[in-house]
């Protein structure tokens, strides 16, 4: 399976997925960031499909066909979301439907959205955790594929809870597209 990575942000789920030897054809960024560094590194090609507005006049429409370009480009079979800031078109769930991975910083269903950390934080639990899904349309609703608790700590602040469940998310994600790879399929 040829895997594209589309990421936002830092780069330190992409790290650890090229860590572990996980064969990644492209990252597809949609802002300047330090993904684009990471891939560099690894020697990873990536290409930068710009968000030019985040305003109402954002077409969501034409920036999934711009995504959905450049992944035929390099003829991915599965694609990885690393905290990809943007939401994307129907279309992009009607061509990769099931082979669109993402996670999350909470147990889906529980906490969908943006803020799970701070949302959790607020409602008092004693157990968060991380997510791995397949991506739908609808944000945080699709098929769980695997989850990880992590306790919430006296004290714990969104910074802190938050980390504590991005090193659970680096390895649990990777060990997820791990074993998709070698099953040949999502599911």
């Amino acid at each position: 399976m040829r895997v594209a990575v589309l990421a936002s942000g830092s780069g330190t789920i992409l790290d650890a997925m090229l860590d572990a030897g996980i064969p990644v054809e492209v990252v597809v960024v949609d802002r300047a960031c330090g993904a684009t560094e990471v891939a560099e590194r690894h020697g990873v090609p990536w290409e930068l499909v710009e968000r030019s507005s985040y305003g109402a006049d954002f077409d969501r429409d034409n920036y999934t066909r711009q995504i959905l370009e450049v992944l035929d480009t390099y003829d991915t079979d599965l694609v990885v979301m690393a905290g990809f800031g943007t939401i994307l078109a129907p279309a992009m769930f009607e061509v990769f439907d099931g082979r669109i991975l993402n996670t999350h910083p909470a147990l889906l269903p529980a906490f969908k959205g943006w803020h799970a950390v701070r949302d959790a934080l607020e409602a008092g639990v004693k157990v968060t955790g991380c997510t791995v899904h397949v991506a739908t349309a609808e944000v945080d609703a699709g098929p769980i594929l695997a989850q990880e608790a992590v306790r919430v700590e006296p004290g714990d602040t969104e910074a802190t809870l938050h980390e504590r469940i991005k090193a659970v998310e680096r390895r649990l994600y990777v060990q997820t597209v791990k074993e998709i790879l070698e099953r040949g399929s999502v599911q």
